[in-house]
């Protein structure tokens, strides 16, 4: 194992290279040996990339509905406070429409 010594100078870059080192361990650990060392079928690497690609799909569609369950909730509770009649629509500027009905109140 070589060690070096890395001056960061945004620590977002030194967060990402910990947890590159920290994935490294894990995989080490778990297989007993490092990607290098690794010599595999060329099919199973690229059959790899695709299942981490296809999960990395599933992840992005799951914080995007909840990006926008906040975003509604956060309209929703801006709206409760306003003073608003029956079935009036609000428009915010990033696009999200609302009609508040008297049971919503």
């Amino acid at each position: 194992m070589r060690t070096k010594e890395i001056t960061f100078r945004d620590p977002v870059v030194e967060n990402v290279v910990d947890k590159f080192v920290s994935r490294s361990d894990v995989g080490f650990a778990k297989y007993g040996k490092t990607l290098r060392d690794d010599h595999s079928d060329i099919f199973v690497w690229v059959n790899h990339l695709q299942e981490e690609l296809m999960d990395a799909v599933l992840y992005m569609q799951r914080l995007k509905e909840e990006i926008t369950t906040l975003k509604e909730e956060g309209m929703m509770a801006k709206l409760a406070e306003m003073d608003v009649t029956d079935s009036e629509v609000w428009t915010e500027a990033n696009g999200f429409s609302y009609t508040i009905d008297e049971e919503d109140k």
